[in-house]
């Protein structure tokens, strides 16, 4: 009789203990398939080469300038000379300083862009876990922390069709 309602007992208890369920999604993959991301990515390297070519246009536009200024003083130790001298000097600074804050200014754009994609993937997951009442969603991928993982327990396909599902809209 005791060792029935010990029995019992111990089947009370494992029934009542919650099953934990457990995925793991690719960071990678992820972050390579979300058309977000690859929508982002494009728009910067075209910010990035239209940027590239104005630096490019006012970079050669400043050398035919000091071309011409070398061209006419020949002599750099002539008073005028030192005065455009000087003059051309600030106005190399100037650019060197405006180029290098429009370049800053485009690299911080498209970083806050990028991060807040990246918050966004953490909520869509956090929700999806939550809906689907899982116990915990692993990262994977480059510098995860899943190093083997059943293919049942992929959700990686199912986050990514989520996210580009919610994109689209």
């Amino acid at each position: 009789m005791k060792k029935m309602i010990l029995a019992a007992m111990v089947l009370i208890v494992v029934s009542c203990q919650e099953q934990q369920k457990i995925g793991y999604v690719d960071n990678v993959k992820l972050m390579e398939d979300y058309q977000e991301k690859i929508d982002i990515e494009a728009k910067y390297k075209l910010k990035n080469e239209t940027w590239t070519k104005k630096k490019d246009s006012i970079t050669q536009a400043f050398r035919m300038e000091a071309q011409a200024y070398q061209v006419k003083y020949p002599n750099p130790n002539s008073r005028k000379a030192q005065e455009e001298g000087a003059v051309l000097q600030q106005k190399s600074q100037f650019i060197g300083q405006q180029l290098q804050q429009e370049e800053q200014a485009l690299l911080l754009a498209g970083q806050t862009e990028m991060d807040s994609v990246v918050s966004k993937v953490k909520n869509e997951i956090k929700a999806y876990g939550e809906t689907n009442k899982y116990t915990y969603i692993l990262g994977g991928g480059d510098g995860g922390s899943v190093l083997y993982g059943q293919d049942v327990n992929d959700l990686t396909e199912e986050v990514v069709k989520l996210l580009n599902d919610k994109y689209k809209q």
